[in-house]
């Protein structure tokens, strides 16, 4: 698909919605085919200044656009399509990125047969390394998914996912960027124990996670065998690994992630 066919609505420009609004524009998509929604007028403003782009009210932006991408918080979704849903024609794209609501919760309050795509990203596609998982709804085609990926391709990878996985997506990788912010949050304050300032700590950590992570990716070794090979015998690092053990790091991950994707599931039942 060439870039800037479709007029592209982002309903609701928080930092998501404008990080996509971002992502198409630096893709070569045309600001004139591109159009946002805010609730603030302070908001609207900055949009307009920032990215050369139309910000108009919700109605107008569903009306225009080709594909209406849904950006708000997940409590306020119901309100939004009881007002919208019987104002968006048929045959538009609809692009969910409310954590945790599924797609059959937007196709009942929108026009039989929506094509809906749910999306999960995350916020590095702040700095175009984004993990975005891409699900189909009960109407929407291959066509419509390829459209999706065209949309989110600029911020960093998408990766296709049945959407009975989009859960353990959202505490895999949605909010993956907090663990492990915490993890360098923690081996900062270690570092200055040991005796470290705070930013030679942080660099030394900063630096390691990025190479680790490139390792991870470009490697196509095991994650096991990554770490075998910085693990000597009687050394320091596998000392350090037996406490992680003993204080029960790898289990308390486990329920970390159980309790993220069973957040999930709430959120999606309270509004439901």
């Amino acid at each position: 698909m060439a870039p800037g066919l479709h007029t592209v609505a982002v309903v609701g420009a928080g930092k998501i919605g404008e990080t996509l609004l971002a992502g198409l524009l630096k893709s070569g998509w045309p600001a004139g085919k591109l159009v946002a929604t805010a609730r603030r007028d302070e908001r609207a403003d900055e949009l307009r200044t920032r990215y050369g782009i139309r910000v108009v009210p919700n109605a107008d932006a569903v009306a225009e656009a080709e594909i209406i991408a849904i950006s708000v918080k997940p409590q306020d979704a119901a309100a939004l399509l009881t007002d919208l849903g019987p104002r968006i024609p048929r045959g538009k794209l609809v692009i969910s990125l409310c954590a945790g609501l599924p797609t059959g919760f937007f196709e009942k309050r929108l026009p039989d047969d929506t094509p809906v795509v749910r999306v999960m990203t995350n916020t590095p596609a702040l700095v175009d390394e984004a993990m975005t998982a891409i699900s189909a709804g009960s109407h929407a085609t291959a066509e419509h998914l390829a459209l999706a990926e065209e949309m989110f391709r600029p911020l960093g990878r998408t990766l296709r996912v049945p959407e009975s996985q989009q859960d353990a997506v959202t505490a895999l990788s949605g909010s993956g960027p907090a663990y492990f912010y915490y993890l360098v949050e923690a081996m900062t304050d270690a570092g200055i124990l040991l005796g470290l300032p705070r930013q030679v700590a942080h660099d030394l950590i900063v630096q390691t996670a990025i190479g680790s992570a490139i390792m991870l990716r470009d490697s196509g070794e095991h994650p096991v065998k990554l770490r075998e090979a910085v693990t000597s015998p009687a050394g320091t690092t596998i000392n350090a690994i037996r406490e992680l053990e003993n204080h029960g790091v790898r289990a308390a991950l486990l329920a970390a992630l159980e309790a993220a994707r069973d957040r999930a599931r709430q959120i999606a039942e309270q509004q439901l």
